[in-house]
């Protein structure tokens, strides 16, 4: 007589896979503090690091770019450059988390997952 397979218990199977998706996420985010993405502006005179979770790491200024009598054509600069850092961030995170969740969009959530 053949052993039967116990009967599947479908919360139980559920709750592993949130487990392991769960486990995922969190993996990602480690690789992600790890990456970095740069943003320039100014065909690169201002440039900014961000890391992969937004963490604003740096700022270079060419000193060519520094003129004390347009102190607001720098800020622009820098405003410019740290937005096409973060937007650079922005992708690489979809792209990751992306990866783990098929494609579904999880930012309807609000963060309840993390």
């Amino acid at each position: 007589m053949a052993k039967q397979k116990p009967p599947s218990n479908p919360q139980a199977d559920l709750m592993r896979q949130m487990q392991r998706m769960q486990q995922n996420m969190a993996d990602a985010q480690a690789a992600l503090e790890t990456e970095t993405v740069e943003g320039s502006a100014g065909g690169g005179v201002v440039k900014a690091t961000v890391t992969g979770t937004g963490e604003l790491r740096a700022v270079a200024i060419d000193p060519a770019v520094v003129d004390p009598e347009d102190v607001e054509m720098l800020e622009d600069l820098v405003v410019a450059a740290v937005t096409e850092a973060l937007r650079g961030v922005q992708e690489l995170q979809a792209r990751s988390m992306g990866s783990m969740t098929g494609g579904l969009d999880l930012g309807s959530l609000g963060g309840l997952l993390g």
